[in-house]
Protein backbone atom coordinates (compact mmCIF):
# COMPACT_ATOMS: atom_id res chain seq x y z
CA UNK A 1 0.00 0.00 0.00
CA UNK A 2 2.83 2.40 0.71
CA UNK A 3 4.23 1.62 -2.52
CA UNK A 4 0.65 2.56 -4.57
CA UNK A 5 0.56 5.54 -2.26
CA UNK A 6 3.78 7.17 -3.76
CA UNK A 7 3.65 6.00 -7.04
CA UNK A 8 0.18 7.06 -7.80
CA UNK A 9 1.01 11.09 -7.01
CA UNK A 10 4.29 10.81 -9.50
CA UNK A 11 2.01 8.96 -12.08
CA UNK A 12 -0.20 11.53 -12.09
CA UNK A 13 2.23 14.05 -12.32
CA UNK A 14 4.24 12.31 -15.31
CA UNK A 15 0.48 12.17 -17.32
CA UNK A 16 0.15 16.40 -15.92
CA UNK A 17 3.56 16.73 -17.45
CA UNK A 18 2.70 14.40 -20.59
CA UNK A 19 -0.73 16.11 -21.15
CA UNK A 20 0.68 19.26 -23.03
CA UNK A 21 2.43 17.30 -25.39
CA UNK A 22 -0.93 15.59 -26.87
CA UNK A 23 -2.87 19.37 -26.38
CA UNK A 24 -1.92 20.32 -29.55
CA UNK A 25 -2.28 17.26 -31.54
CA UNK A 26 -5.64 16.20 -30.36
CA UNK A 27 -7.85 19.97 -29.87
CA UNK A 28 -9.91 20.93 -32.65
CA UNK A 29 -11.05 24.57 -33.00
CA UNK A 30 -14.93 24.75 -32.71
CA UNK A 31 -15.67 25.68 -36.24
CA UNK A 32 -17.63 28.46 -36.64
CA UNK A 33 -20.54 28.71 -39.39
CA UNK A 34 -21.03 32.41 -40.58
CA UNK A 35 -22.94 34.04 -43.07
CA UNK A 36 -21.08 36.05 -46.04
CA UNK A 37 -23.20 38.88 -47.20
CA UNK A 38 -22.09 42.11 -49.14
CA UNK A 39 -24.36 44.69 -50.06
CA UNK A 40 -25.29 46.97 -53.16
CA UNK A 41 -22.69 49.81 -51.84
CA UNK A 42 -20.38 47.63 -51.03
CA UNK A 43 -20.62 46.74 -47.51
CA UNK A 44 -19.42 43.36 -46.36
CA UNK A 45 -21.57 41.94 -43.34
CA UNK A 46 -20.37 38.59 -41.54
CA UNK A 47 -22.88 37.06 -38.76
CA UNK A 48 -22.42 34.13 -36.87
CA UNK A 49 -25.04 33.10 -34.53
CA UNK A 50 -24.12 31.93 -30.94
CA UNK A 51 -26.77 31.41 -28.46
CA UNK A 52 -24.47 30.42 -25.44
CA UNK A 53 -24.86 34.44 -24.49
CA UNK A 54 -27.83 35.99 -24.17
CA UNK A 55 -25.75 38.74 -25.93
CA UNK A 56 -24.30 40.15 -28.87
CA UNK A 57 -21.16 41.27 -30.39
CA UNK A 58 -20.90 44.06 -33.10
CA UNK A 59 -18.17 44.85 -34.94
CA UNK A 60 -16.92 47.42 -37.69
CA UNK A 61 -13.58 47.03 -39.63
CA UNK A 62 -12.98 50.20 -41.47
CA UNK A 63 -10.09 48.75 -43.73
CA UNK A 64 -7.72 51.93 -42.78
CA UNK A 65 -5.07 52.40 -40.65
CA UNK A 66 -1.55 54.45 -39.53
CA UNK A 67 -0.52 53.24 -43.20
CA UNK A 68 -2.97 55.19 -44.89
CA UNK A 69 -2.09 58.06 -43.12
CA UNK A 70 -1.50 60.96 -45.89
CA UNK A 71 2.11 62.07 -45.82
CA UNK A 72 3.18 64.17 -43.09
CA UNK A 73 -0.53 63.74 -41.15
CA UNK A 74 0.67 60.65 -39.55
CA UNK A 75 -2.02 60.08 -36.86
CA UNK A 76 -5.12 60.38 -38.83
CA UNK A 77 -5.90 56.95 -39.02
CA UNK A 78 -5.84 57.53 -34.58
CA UNK A 79 -7.76 60.65 -34.49
CA UNK A 80 -10.61 59.17 -36.44
CA UNK A 81 -10.72 56.38 -33.40
CA UNK A 82 -11.84 59.28 -31.59
CA UNK A 83 -13.56 61.25 -33.82
CA UNK A 84 -16.45 58.18 -34.34
CA UNK A 85 -17.22 59.10 -30.42
CA UNK A 86 -18.17 62.41 -31.42
CA UNK A 87 -21.71 63.45 -32.36
CA UNK A 88 -23.15 62.54 -35.67
CA UNK A 89 -26.31 63.32 -37.34
CA UNK A 90 -28.82 61.80 -35.05
CA UNK A 91 -26.73 61.13 -31.77
CA UNK A 92 -24.74 63.24 -29.33
CA UNK A 93 -21.26 63.13 -28.39
CA UNK A 94 -20.30 60.18 -26.31
CA UNK A 95 -24.05 58.90 -26.95
CA UNK A 96 -22.31 55.10 -27.72
CA UNK A 97 -21.58 55.00 -24.37
CA UNK A 98 -25.17 55.17 -23.47
CA UNK A 99 -26.61 53.04 -25.73
CA UNK A 100 -23.81 50.57 -24.23
CA UNK A 101 -22.99 50.64 -20.54
CA UNK A 102 -26.13 51.93 -19.88
CA UNK A 103 -27.94 48.81 -20.49
CA UNK A 104 -25.27 46.72 -19.06
CA UNK A 105 -22.62 46.60 -21.92
CA UNK A 106 -19.19 48.21 -23.27
CA UNK A 107 -17.73 49.35 -26.27
CA UNK A 108 -14.10 50.39 -27.66
CA UNK A 109 -12.20 50.61 -30.62
CA UNK A 110 -8.56 50.38 -31.67
CA UNK A 111 -5.91 51.51 -34.14
CA UNK A 112 -3.75 49.36 -36.18
CA UNK A 113 -0.93 49.74 -39.06
CA UNK A 114 -4.10 48.51 -41.35
CA UNK A 115 -7.19 48.76 -39.89
CA UNK A 116 -9.39 50.69 -37.74
CA UNK A 117 -12.17 48.63 -35.60
CA UNK A 118 -14.95 49.47 -33.69
CA UNK A 119 -17.11 47.17 -31.41
CA UNK A 120 -19.74 47.01 -28.68
CA UNK A 121 -21.15 43.85 -26.83
CA UNK A 122 -24.56 43.91 -25.40
CA UNK A 123 -27.57 42.36 -24.56
CA UNK A 124 -28.91 40.72 -27.46
CA UNK A 125 -32.58 42.73 -27.64
CA UNK A 126 -30.34 46.04 -28.35
CA UNK A 127 -28.94 44.65 -31.40
CA UNK A 128 -31.36 46.59 -33.78
CA UNK A 129 -30.41 49.95 -31.67
CA UNK A 130 -26.33 49.24 -32.53
CA UNK A 131 -26.85 48.65 -36.05
CA UNK A 132 -28.90 51.45 -36.41
CA UNK A 133 -26.23 53.54 -34.37
CA UNK A 134 -22.84 52.28 -36.33
CA UNK A 135 -24.90 53.09 -39.58
CA UNK A 136 -25.51 56.37 -38.86
CA UNK A 137 -21.62 57.29 -37.31
CA UNK A 138 -21.21 55.71 -40.91
CA UNK A 139 -23.21 58.23 -42.90
CA UNK A 140 -23.66 61.11 -40.55
CA UNK A 141 -20.53 61.57 -38.39
CA UNK A 142 -19.67 65.77 -37.71
CA UNK A 143 -16.09 66.19 -39.10
CA UNK A 144 -15.97 69.65 -37.87
CA UNK A 145 -13.95 72.07 -36.30
CA UNK A 146 -14.70 71.64 -32.44
CA UNK A 147 -14.64 67.56 -33.02
CA UNK A 148 -11.29 67.84 -34.84
CA UNK A 149 -10.01 69.98 -32.31
CA UNK A 150 -10.74 68.64 -29.06
CA UNK A 151 -10.04 65.25 -30.28
CA UNK A 152 -6.80 65.97 -31.69
CA UNK A 153 -5.85 67.22 -28.11
CA UNK A 154 -7.06 63.85 -26.75
CA UNK A 155 -4.25 62.11 -29.04
CA UNK A 156 -1.12 64.29 -28.80
CA UNK A 157 -1.76 64.05 -24.87
CA UNK A 158 -1.69 59.90 -25.63
CA UNK A 159 1.62 60.95 -27.30
CA UNK A 160 3.05 62.11 -24.02
CA UNK A 161 1.63 59.44 -22.09
CA UNK A 162 2.72 56.58 -23.90
CA UNK A 163 5.52 57.67 -26.28
CA UNK A 164 7.73 60.78 -24.00
CA UNK A 165 6.55 60.00 -20.26
CA UNK A 166 7.33 55.80 -20.32
CA UNK A 167 11.41 55.90 -19.75
CA UNK A 168 11.15 52.85 -23.32
CA UNK A 169 8.24 54.63 -25.15
CA UNK A 170 10.50 56.52 -27.79
CA UNK A 171 12.95 53.27 -27.85
CA UNK A 172 9.53 51.36 -29.09
CA UNK A 173 8.63 54.42 -31.40
CA UNK A 174 11.97 54.07 -32.89
CA UNK A 175 12.27 50.48 -33.58
CA UNK A 176 9.19 51.38 -35.70
CA UNK A 177 10.28 54.01 -38.25
CA UNK A 178 13.39 53.26 -38.65
CA UNK A 179 13.10 49.23 -39.68
CA UNK A 180 10.96 50.89 -42.78
CA UNK A 181 12.64 52.50 -45.51
CA UNK A 182 9.69 53.05 -47.57
CA UNK A 183 6.55 51.11 -46.48
CA UNK A 184 4.44 53.79 -44.97
CA UNK A 185 4.71 51.33 -41.84
CA UNK A 186 7.59 53.39 -40.85
CA UNK A 187 4.98 55.82 -39.77
CA UNK A 188 4.08 54.59 -35.83
CA UNK A 189 0.17 54.73 -35.30
CA UNK A 190 0.02 56.92 -32.68
CA UNK A 191 1.15 59.87 -35.13
CA UNK A 192 3.44 63.14 -34.06
CA UNK A 193 2.43 66.24 -32.01
CA UNK A 194 4.10 68.11 -34.91
CA UNK A 195 1.97 66.11 -38.02
CA UNK A 196 -1.33 66.73 -35.88
CA UNK A 197 -0.38 70.09 -35.15
CA UNK A 198 0.31 70.97 -38.48
CA UNK A 199 -3.23 69.56 -39.82
CA UNK A 200 -5.97 71.19 -41.26
CA UNK A 201 -9.81 70.58 -41.16
CA UNK A 202 -10.11 70.35 -44.61
CA UNK A 203 -7.28 67.83 -44.43
CA UNK A 204 -9.09 65.90 -41.65
CA UNK A 205 -12.63 66.02 -43.99
CA UNK A 206 -10.47 64.78 -47.31
CA UNK A 207 -9.58 61.85 -44.81
CA UNK A 208 -12.57 61.02 -43.73
CA UNK A 209 -14.24 60.95 -47.17
CA UNK A 210 -11.63 58.55 -48.51
CA UNK A 211 -12.17 55.83 -46.02
CA UNK A 212 -15.24 55.92 -44.07
CA UNK A 213 -17.67 54.69 -46.87
CA UNK A 214 -19.44 51.39 -46.82
CA UNK A 215 -17.30 49.69 -49.45
CA UNK A 216 -14.41 49.83 -46.97
CA UNK A 217 -16.24 48.83 -43.97
CA UNK A 218 -16.68 45.18 -42.85
CA UNK A 219 -19.73 44.44 -40.13
CA UNK A 220 -19.03 41.40 -37.98
CA UNK A 221 -22.41 40.32 -35.86
CA UNK A 222 -21.68 37.27 -33.44
CA UNK A 223 -24.46 36.14 -31.08
CA UNK A 224 -27.80 35.75 -29.63
CA UNK A 225 -29.86 36.37 -32.57
CA UNK A 226 -32.37 35.36 -35.16
CA UNK A 227 -30.87 35.60 -38.86
CA UNK A 228 -33.45 36.73 -40.71
CA UNK A 229 -34.32 39.57 -38.72
CA UNK A 230 -31.04 40.63 -38.12
CA UNK A 231 -31.55 40.86 -42.63
CA UNK A 232 -34.01 42.85 -41.94
CA UNK A 233 -32.19 45.14 -39.66
CA UNK A 234 -29.37 45.32 -42.50
CA UNK A 235 -31.61 46.14 -45.15
CA UNK A 236 -33.11 48.79 -43.51
CA UNK A 237 -30.32 50.63 -42.09
CA UNK A 238 -27.33 49.82 -43.86
CA UNK A 239 -28.46 48.46 -47.81
CA UNK A 240 -29.60 52.61 -48.03
CA UNK A 241 -26.26 54.11 -47.65
CA UNK A 242 -24.61 55.47 -50.69
CA UNK A 243 -21.52 54.65 -52.32
CA UNK A 244 -19.21 57.07 -52.80
CA UNK A 245 -18.38 57.59 -56.52
CA UNK A 246 -14.62 57.64 -56.18
CA UNK A 247 -12.02 55.35 -55.90
CA UNK A 248 -10.73 54.00 -53.20
CA UNK A 249 -6.95 54.81 -52.71
CA UNK A 250 -4.60 51.37 -51.45
CA UNK A 251 -1.27 51.74 -50.85
CA UNK A 252 1.12 50.34 -53.11
CA UNK A 253 4.19 51.27 -51.97
CA UNK A 254 6.58 47.75 -51.07
CA UNK A 255 9.13 47.95 -48.45
CA UNK A 256 12.54 46.86 -50.22
CA UNK A 257 14.72 43.55 -49.03
CA UNK A 258 17.42 44.97 -46.99
CA UNK A 259 20.66 44.35 -48.29
CA UNK A 260 23.10 44.71 -45.32
CA UNK A 261 23.08 44.95 -41.06
CA UNK A 262 21.78 48.92 -40.16
CA UNK A 263 23.04 49.63 -36.88
CA UNK A 264 21.49 52.98 -35.17
CA UNK A 265 22.49 54.57 -31.56
CA UNK A 266 19.63 56.42 -30.08
CA UNK A 267 20.02 58.33 -26.51
CA UNK A 268 16.71 58.96 -24.35
CA UNK A 269 15.18 59.33 -20.73
CA UNK A 270 16.46 55.66 -19.49
CA UNK A 271 18.59 54.42 -16.56
CA UNK A 272 19.35 51.24 -18.43
CA UNK A 273 20.64 50.86 -21.84
CA UNK A 274 18.40 48.45 -24.03
CA UNK A 275 19.09 46.77 -27.22
CA UNK A 276 16.75 46.14 -30.15
CA UNK A 277 17.35 43.91 -33.09
CA UNK A 278 14.49 44.02 -36.29
CA UNK A 279 14.05 42.04 -39.05
CA UNK A 280 11.44 41.77 -42.13
CA UNK A 281 9.15 38.92 -42.43
CA UNK A 282 6.51 38.24 -44.36
CA UNK A 283 2.53 39.13 -44.67
CA UNK A 284 0.48 37.34 -42.14
CA UNK A 285 -1.55 35.72 -44.68
CA UNK A 286 1.76 33.95 -45.64
CA UNK A 287 2.36 30.43 -45.02
CA UNK A 288 6.06 31.09 -42.96
CA UNK A 289 3.79 33.16 -40.50
CA UNK A 290 2.60 30.41 -38.26
CA UNK A 291 6.44 29.19 -37.89
CA UNK A 292 7.35 32.34 -37.38
CA UNK A 293 4.90 32.76 -34.42
CA UNK A 294 5.67 29.87 -33.00
CA UNK A 295 9.49 30.77 -33.06
CA UNK A 296 8.38 33.96 -31.27
CA UNK A 297 6.69 31.78 -28.19
CA UNK A 298 9.86 29.81 -27.90
CA UNK A 299 12.23 32.73 -27.38
CA UNK A 300 9.83 34.92 -25.49
CA UNK A 301 6.55 33.32 -24.17
CA UNK A 302 6.70 33.01 -20.25
CA UNK A 303 9.72 32.85 -17.94
CA UNK A 304 10.88 29.01 -18.95
CA UNK A 305 11.33 31.10 -22.40
CA UNK A 306 15.05 30.96 -24.32
CA UNK A 307 15.58 34.53 -24.07
CA UNK A 308 14.46 35.23 -20.03
CA UNK A 309 16.47 31.53 -19.07
CA UNK A 310 19.25 33.17 -21.49
CA UNK A 311 19.30 36.69 -20.41
CA UNK A 312 17.73 36.89 -17.26
CA UNK A 313 18.36 33.96 -15.14
CA UNK A 314 21.59 32.49 -16.08
CA UNK A 315 23.77 35.34 -17.25
CA UNK A 316 22.01 38.29 -15.81
CA UNK A 317 22.63 40.31 -18.54
CA UNK A 318 19.06 41.91 -18.79
CA UNK A 319 16.04 43.23 -16.73
CA UNK A 320 13.65 42.72 -19.53
CA UNK A 321 13.56 40.89 -22.33
CA UNK A 322 10.99 40.12 -25.48
CA UNK A 323 9.84 38.95 -28.96
CA UNK A 324 7.39 39.82 -30.98
CA UNK A 325 6.24 38.55 -34.18
CA UNK A 326 4.47 41.49 -35.49
CA UNK A 327 2.64 40.43 -38.54
CA UNK A 328 0.67 42.77 -40.78
CA UNK A 329 -1.31 42.85 -44.15
CA UNK A 330 1.73 43.85 -45.95
CA UNK A 331 5.32 43.04 -44.86
CA UNK A 332 5.83 42.64 -41.22
CA UNK A 333 8.22 42.89 -38.66
CA UNK A 334 9.96 40.69 -36.14
CA UNK A 335 11.41 42.67 -32.90
CA UNK A 336 13.84 41.53 -30.16
CA UNK A 337 14.39 43.41 -27.32
CA UNK A 338 16.35 43.90 -24.30
CA UNK A 339 16.56 46.55 -21.16
CA UNK A 340 19.82 45.43 -19.75
CA UNK A 341 21.15 44.93 -16.13
CA UNK A 342 22.78 47.51 -14.20
CA UNK A 343 26.34 47.84 -15.17
CA UNK A 344 25.83 45.65 -18.60
CA UNK A 345 27.11 46.21 -21.61
CA UNK A 346 24.96 46.86 -24.71
CA UNK A 347 26.83 44.65 -26.99
CA UNK A 348 27.20 41.94 -24.60
CA UNK A 349 23.30 41.64 -24.62
CA UNK A 350 23.16 41.73 -29.03
CA UNK A 351 25.51 39.21 -28.41
CA UNK A 352 23.72 37.03 -26.57
CA UNK A 353 20.15 37.73 -28.56
CA UNK A 354 21.84 36.70 -31.47
CA UNK A 355 23.18 33.77 -29.53
CA UNK A 356 19.84 32.18 -29.09
CA UNK A 357 18.87 33.24 -32.91
CA UNK A 358 21.39 31.27 -34.03
CA UNK A 359 20.76 27.92 -31.47
CA UNK A 360 16.91 27.72 -33.70
CA UNK A 361 18.74 28.23 -36.53
CA UNK A 362 21.84 25.37 -35.83
CA UNK A 363 19.31 22.93 -33.88
CA UNK A 364 15.91 21.74 -34.14
CA UNK A 365 13.64 22.41 -31.21
CA UNK A 366 12.76 19.39 -29.20
CA UNK A 367 9.32 17.83 -29.71
CA UNK A 368 8.33 19.06 -26.17
CA UNK A 369 9.30 22.64 -26.54
CA UNK A 370 7.55 22.58 -30.05
CA UNK A 371 4.20 21.08 -28.20
CA UNK A 372 4.54 23.68 -25.53
CA UNK A 373 5.11 26.64 -27.47
CA UNK A 374 1.91 25.68 -29.69
CA UNK A 375 -0.08 24.55 -26.39
CA UNK A 376 0.71 28.45 -25.58
CA UNK A 377 -0.78 29.65 -29.13
CA UNK A 378 -3.83 27.37 -29.07
CA UNK A 379 -4.80 28.16 -25.59
CA UNK A 380 -5.06 31.75 -26.19
CA UNK A 381 -6.63 30.91 -29.38
CA UNK A 382 -9.12 29.06 -27.91
CA UNK A 383 -9.90 31.62 -24.48
CA UNK A 384 -10.01 34.51 -27.50
CA UNK A 385 -12.66 32.11 -28.65
CA UNK A 386 -14.89 31.59 -25.48
CA UNK A 387 -16.78 34.70 -25.99
CA UNK A 388 -19.12 36.49 -29.00
CA UNK A 389 -16.30 39.47 -28.75
CA UNK A 390 -13.72 36.92 -29.28
CA UNK A 391 -15.41 35.03 -32.03
CA UNK A 392 -16.00 38.12 -33.99
CA UNK A 393 -12.59 39.38 -33.42
CA UNK A 394 -11.02 36.36 -35.11
CA UNK A 395 -13.93 36.22 -37.74
CA UNK A 396 -12.84 39.85 -38.67
CA UNK A 397 -9.10 39.54 -38.73
CA UNK A 398 -9.06 36.51 -41.15
CA UNK A 399 -11.73 38.52 -43.38
CA UNK A 400 -10.17 41.74 -43.07
CA UNK A 401 -6.66 41.14 -42.73
CA UNK A 402 -6.12 37.78 -44.08
CA UNK A 403 -8.20 38.11 -47.23
CA UNK A 404 -9.88 34.82 -46.31
CA UNK A 405 -12.99 34.19 -43.85
CA UNK A 406 -13.25 31.00 -43.84
CA UNK A 407 -9.40 30.78 -42.37
CA UNK A 408 -11.59 31.42 -38.74
CA UNK A 409 -12.07 27.70 -38.72
CA UNK A 410 -8.37 26.44 -40.21
CA UNK A 411 -6.06 28.28 -38.65
CA UNK A 412 -5.61 26.35 -35.82
CA UNK A 413 -4.58 23.37 -37.87
CA UNK A 414 -1.97 25.20 -39.76
CA UNK A 415 -0.42 25.73 -36.52
CA UNK A 416 -0.59 22.41 -35.29
CA UNK A 417 0.99 21.15 -38.49
CA UNK A 418 3.95 23.28 -38.27
CA UNK A 419 7.15 21.14 -37.50
CA UNK A 420 11.17 21.52 -36.00
CA UNK A 421 12.48 21.87 -39.54
CA UNK A 422 9.65 24.25 -40.40
CA UNK A 423 10.98 26.41 -37.34
CA UNK A 424 14.66 25.84 -38.27
CA UNK A 425 13.95 27.13 -41.82
CA UNK A 426 12.18 30.05 -41.39
CA UNK A 427 15.03 31.25 -38.32
CA UNK A 428 17.44 30.16 -41.39
CA UNK A 429 15.46 32.49 -43.99
CA UNK A 430 15.32 35.54 -42.38
CA UNK A 431 17.30 35.93 -39.82
CA UNK A 432 20.04 36.49 -41.62
CA UNK A 433 23.04 39.46 -40.94
CA UNK A 434 22.25 41.02 -43.67
CA UNK A 435 18.23 41.29 -42.54
CA UNK A 436 19.28 42.63 -39.52
CA UNK A 437 18.69 46.30 -37.92
CA UNK A 438 20.34 47.27 -34.54
CA UNK A 439 19.23 49.79 -32.03
CA UNK A 440 21.03 50.86 -29.17
CA UNK A 441 18.95 52.50 -26.84
CA UNK A 442 21.75 54.66 -24.00
CA UNK A 443 20.84 56.72 -21.40
CA UNK A 444 21.48 60.42 -22.43
CA UNK A 445 24.42 60.55 -19.73
CA UNK A 446 26.31 58.38 -21.62
CA UNK A 447 26.08 60.60 -24.85
CA UNK A 448 30.43 61.02 -25.50
CA UNK A 449 32.67 60.88 -27.94
CA UNK A 450 33.39 57.01 -27.06
CA UNK A 451 29.37 55.74 -26.76
CA UNK A 452 28.72 52.22 -27.40
CA UNK A 453 28.12 51.48 -30.84
CA UNK A 454 26.02 48.52 -31.76
CA UNK A 455 28.19 45.61 -32.56
CA UNK A 456 28.58 44.45 -36.63
CA UNK A 457 28.23 40.55 -36.78
CA UNK A 458 31.88 39.91 -38.26
CA UNK A 459 32.73 41.60 -35.22
CA UNK A 460 31.25 38.80 -32.93
CA UNK A 461 32.23 35.93 -35.41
Amino acid sequence: MLTIRLMRPFLFACLFLMAPIFLAAQTKMPQLTFKDRTLPNGARVLSAVDRSSPTVAIQVWYHVGSKDDPQSRSGFAHLFEHIMFKSTKNMKSEMMDRLTEDVGGFNNAFTADDVTVYYEVVPSNYLETLIWAEADRLSGLNVDDPNFKSERDVVKEEYRQGVLAPPYGMFEYLLQQKSFKEHPYKRPGIGSIEDLDAATLKDVQEFHTTYYRPDNATFVIVGDFDQQQLDAWVDKYLVPIAKPNRPLPRVQTKEPARTAEARLTEYGKNDLPAVGLTYLIPRQADADSDALRIADALLSSGESSRLYHALVYDQQLAAEVNSSADLREDVSLFVLTAVLSEGKKAEDAQKSLLAEIKKLQDTPVSAAELEKAKNQLITDQLRQRETSNGKALALGEAAVLLGDAARVNTDLSRLQAVTAADVQRVMKKYFSDANRLVLYYLPEASKTGSAAKPVAQKEEN
